[in-house]
């Protein structure tokens, strides 16, 4: 993974995670609520990487909270295997943003899930999304099988 940062606009952002044991269960195959901290690292890397420091977002008084979250679970990941995050924007409109998940083990598409992000205050008073965030997470154009 480059830390340069992307020129134009990010579509797709890819990380890798090496499975830890605390992760597992009693098959050592990893809990299927710990797909769901790859996906919000990955969002949270997606930002850094075009520059976006979510702490400093937050302290501006905005946070980004999951509206909606869709899992498929297709195969198992474990102990110490080596995962593909791939997230991709799919749609950025007005307060919210939404995303598209593959988690793959050696292109062994195992987990995939939709979300949908949303912007608020600290009151929990909906609040559009930064104007730039349009430019910079050009969404991309998907066909569900």
């Amino acid at each position: 993974m480059s830390t340069d940062r992307p020129t134009g606009p990010v579509t797709t952002f890819e990380m890798l995670v090496r499975v830890g044991y605390y992760e597992t269960d009693g098959q050592r195959r990893v809990h299927h609520a710990n797909y769901l901290n790859y996906f919000e690292r990955s969002r949270v890397e997606m930002l850094r990487a075009v520059g976006f420091d979510y702490r400093e977002f937050e302290n501006t008084g905005l946070m980004l909270v999951v509206t909606e979250m869709n899992v498929r679970y297709r195969g198992a990941a474990e102990f110490d295997d080596v995962l593909r995050v791939s997230t991709t924007v799919t749609e950025v409109r007005g307060v919210r943003i939404r995303h598209h998940y593959q988690i793959d083990r050696d292109g062994e598409l195992l987990v995939e899930a939709d979300s949908t992000i949303a912007c608020i205050d600290r009151s929990g008073k909906v609040r559009r999304l930064p104007p730039q965030w349009g430019v910079m997470f050009a969404p991309a154009q998907r066909n569900d099988d």
